[in-house]
């Protein structure tokens, strides 16, 4: 395999019919084009199903010549054919990740680690707080650090200069790493299918303030974090990846808390990454997620 060779991952999604695998690896084929993995799904047999087919293609273009664009124009053809939602994008750009965080800084620490130690690529151009906690840490790795505090019935301009610094910064990802603040569904709308929240409790359970105390409370013996799609419907969005820890009787709030967070960390990171990795698509108030 020759490193002057370009990769590029193939999203789509429309209704499902016949003929469609064959039409998307023909036509990459006849580019030469080498299909490295596929994978796809048709969401068709459940209750309430959306009809939707949907797919993921890694692929290498080994043709004397690599044009993208070329290569967009031919497969217009056949999205507009099948009616199809899809994006080519180049495997070698590192999507740009914008993280708001209030002041628990768990969640940010670890997008931090795994972007510095090359786990996570992704460049983060800018870190968002409504308050200063984080600014030295965000500083100290050479990260533009946005200070927009909420008072005094800001909420509307606050939102405002983010979506401009979006804008600006060219950003394709934006992570709510415990930003603790209720979105306008206008900013909601704005950012539909590019922001990813992380809610400490496996929901739709325990939702609102203070869920690890909820939790313990009602005396349950696992404990999980849900990374989501952010909507203008508070916990609503649609879900990306969860997971659990088991506990018992014996532990406090404040253990429950500390387990929890790093459940926090390790769902978070799996939905940033499948993310940039582009295998997550929307199917209505779902997601299909090609791990």
């Amino acid at each position: 395999m020759s490193n002057a060779y370009s990769e590029y991952i193939l999203t789509l999604s429309c209704p499902d019919q016949r003929g469609i695998v064959h039409a998307v690896s023909g036509l990459l084929a006849d580019n030469h084009c080498n299909i490295l993995d596929s994978a796809q799904y048709g969401d068709l047999n459940d209750e309430g199903a959306t009809g939707l087919f949907f797919m993921r293609v890694h692929f290498l273009d080994e043709g004397p010549e690599s044009d993208l664009a070329m290569l967009k124009q031919k497969f217009a053809v056949v999205g507009e054919r099948f009616g199809m939602n899809w994006f080519i994008h180049d495997a070698a750009v590192k999507p740009r990740v914008l993280i708001l965080v209030s002041k628990i800084g768990h969640c940010l620490n670890d997008l931090l680690y795994r972007c510095r130690s090359g786990v996570l690529p992704i460049e983060i151009p800018a870190i968002v707080s409504n308050h200063e906690e984080f600014r030295s840490l965000a500083e100290s790795q050479g990260i533009t650090f946005c200070h927009l505090p909420i008072e005094n019935g800001n909420k509307a301009a606050q939102e405002a200069a983010i979506l401009e610094m979006i804008n600006s910064l060219k950003i394709d990802l934006v992570v709510l790493a415990r930003y603790m603040q209720i979105l306008s569904p206008q900013f909601c709308l704005a950012l539909r299918g590019r922001m990813i929240n992380i809610h400490h409790s496996f929901l739709p359970s325990f939702k609102g303030a203070r869920p690890y105390f909820q939790a313990h409370e009602r005396g349950v013996k696992l404990i999980g974090a849900t990374a989501h799609f952010v909507t203008g419907d508070l916990d609503e969005g649609p879900i990306i990846e969860q997971d659990v820890e088991r506990v018992d009787h014996a532990m406090s709030a404040q253990q429950l808390t500390a387990i929890g967070r790093d459940v926090e960390n390790v769902v978070l990171a799996r939905a940033v990454t499948w993310f940039v990795q582009h295998r997550i698509l929307l199917n209505g108030h779902k997601t299909v997620v090609f791990r």
